[in-house]
């Protein structure tokens, strides 16, 4: 709590500041050059800068109310603030700087550094990153703020397959080449990763997302193996961006005490994802895949599952962009996401029968956009989830209102 008393002292001293002379303050839009890049969305966010301070804050937030039944039964209506995030940045010399994000998630229930790291520019396509990184699998992970986003909710896939906004301590290098209309781009990080938790966990099935509860991964690895992250991808100014990652390690603990416990067991994951924009209607579609492969041991019953694939597809159309309530060039946005996550691909030893395990999700959702920076949204959400056996669906359907904006 110290430190967070500290963050909030700092914000509203800058803020007295301002007010006293409002030339103190100046804001650094985020960067919308064709070049900019997934990759990229660390940095690609508007700060405010005091004075001649070689310090820049900003930070979003999200709010939002929702409306569910599942299967007729509802448990009404609530109101939600999920996160708040402060980012600080500095450039501490030339060619180095300094960014950190720190997310509050409901309402100050938990407090976590997703990011704060160390980058060293050598050359274009060298350069060095280190301390809490972002781990580039598929392209939500590193561009997730809610600004950027007309839904709600997260995707699916991207936050129960991939662990949404998975970081770890560690570090790596990156790079990016661009000729004419062509850009090219890395990224690859040796950091701490996965435990065993994504099989000893809660939910009762193969689980990745378990592990982000092991805050003992910002100090120390759980089983002194490296987990390895890599990402390439390529993008025509004109036309698309996609990208290829993988991330892979082992995840259990196979020796303690120089005692063989049992054999090193991986976790790899696969994603691609792409996005374009129409330039004819303006449309913008974005969407990734990923495939996760687990090692289960075989004492484990069927319904840990050791494949597991999902992912989504948003379908952007801005109908309307104008002066509106005042605001200039103002946006009016319909879109739809649709998603699916499968948990346990395969079939069953004893019958060859499917596995199920799976949900699917449709959100029609409509938009109104002050600025790039502010968005209003309302989603209408309907998910259906079948268990391992492949009993009915359960049905959910629900309306989820709110906003998120930078500052």
């Amino acid at each position: 709590m110290k430190q967070v008393f500290v963050l909030i002292l700092l914000l509203t001293s800058i803020t007295a500041v301002a007010q006293a002379d409002s030339s103190f303050i100046k804001r650094i839009p985020a960067d919308t050059s064709k070049s900019q890049m997934n990759m990229d969305a660390v940095y690609s966010r508007p700060f405010l800068q005091a004075g001649k301070i070689p310090v820049s804050i900003g930070g979003y937030v999200e709010a939002n109310s929702s409306y569910f039944a599942t299967d007729g039964v509802t448990e009404g209506l609530s109101f939600q603030l999920p996160r708040m995030t402060v980012f600080i940045s500095s450039s501490i010399k030339k060619r180095i700087k300094f960014l950190s994000e720190i997310e509050f998630e409901e309402g100050g229930k938990e407090i976590n550094i997703e990011f704060a790291s160390m980058d060293i520019t050598l050359h274009p396509l060298a350069n060095l990153r280190g301390g809490i990184i972002m781990n580039p699998i598929g392209a939500f992970n590193q561009n997730h703020d809610g600004p950027k986003w007309e839904f709600v909710s997260r995707p699916i896939a991207s936050t129960t397959i991939i662990p949404a906004t998975w970081s770890n301590v560690g570090f790596g290098m990156y790079g990016k080449y661009a000729s004419n209309n062509w850009v090219w781009a890395y990224e690859t990080y040796a950091t701490n990763g996965f435990d065993d938790r994504i099989i000893n966990n809660s939910e009762n099935r193969t689980w990745l997302p378990a592990s982000k509860e092991n805050n003992e991964r910002f100090e120390e690895s759980f089983n002194g193996v490296p987990l390895v992250t890599a990402k390439t991808a390529i993008k025509h100014r004109k036309i698309a961006e996609i990208g290829l990652s993988w991330m892979g390690g082992v995840y259990n603990k196979f020796r303690e005490d120089g005692l063989d416990l049992d054999r090193k067991r991986r976790v790899d994951l696969f994603a691609i994802d792409a996005n374009t924009t129409v330039k004819a209607t303006g449309t913008y579609i974005t969407g990734e895949w990923v495939w996760a492969f687990i090692d289960v041991p075989g004492s484990f019953s069927q319904q840990f599952g050791d494949k597991q694939q999902g992912g989504f597809i948003d379908i952007v159309q801005p109908v309307l962009k104008r002066k509106m309530f005042g605001w200039e060039n103002a946006t009016l946005n319909v879109a739809v996401r649709v998603e699916h996550a499968d948990y346990n691909v395969g079939q069953f030893t004893e019958t060859g029968g499917r596995l199920f395990d799976h949900t699917y999700a449709i959100t029609p959702a409509n938009s109104f956009r002050p600025s790039q920076q502010t968005v209003i949204r309302a989603n209408y959400r309907y998910q259906w989830e079948k268990d391992i056996l492949g009993n009915p669906d359960s049905r959910t359907a629900g309306i989820q209102i709110g906003f998120s904006t930078y500052f």
